[in-house]
């Protein structure tokens, strides 16, 4: 049984953000730190990412472990169980029909989880983050060759991390 009036509970959720959460900035704040430049909330790409770097032909997404059914933990409410199945199993299928759009344009896509950034795992997610950026980087502009070397006045010099061939 619900605690709550169906005005006060309607109230309540009505609060829920959609766009600029805490995990979302959280996300964001650290990609701008890093010189990662992005929009956010694009509307014109399939399921409004929330963070989309066209550079780098990557769009993320950052989702709350309940509203988008993160398995690991998902624990639905007691009252209107009903309801609250059907409402996140649509939140799963919209979300997956979205990403798959969305690669079939040519997006790299990553979905960052509400827990994944909890502090004793942030650092490694946001790590995972950019390794993700890196290599949509490079499988979207391709010849890794051109950045293997760099030249110092008429000499060129292989990249220090880079195999000589």
């Amino acid at each position: 049984m619900d605690k709550l009036t169906s005005q006060q509970r309607s109230k309540c959720m009505s609060r829920i953000r959609s766009a600029d959460t805490k995990p979302e900035l959280i996300v964001r704040r650290w990609l701008w730190s890093r010189g990662y430049r992005y929009r956010k909330n694009c509307r014109r790409l399939p399921g409004t990412p929330d963070i989309v770097l066209r550079r780098y032909g990557a769009a993320i997404f950052v989702h709350g472990c309940f509203w988008h059914g993160h398995e690991s933990h998902l624990r639905l409410p007691k009252t209107n169980v009903e309801f609250w199945e059907k409402k996140i199993a649509r939140n799963r299928e919209r979300d997956e029909q979205n990403k798959a759009k969305l690669r079939e344009m040519g997006w790299s896509v990553l979905t960052v989880w509400e827990c994944q950034l909890r502090p004793p795992v942030r650092h490694a997610t946001l790590m995972e983050i950019e390794s993700f950026l890196n290599r949509s980087f490079l499988a979207r502009h391709g010849d890794v060759k051109k950045v293997r070397s760099y030249s110092y006045g008429e000499e060129v010099v292989p990249m220090a991390a880079e195999p000589e061939e």
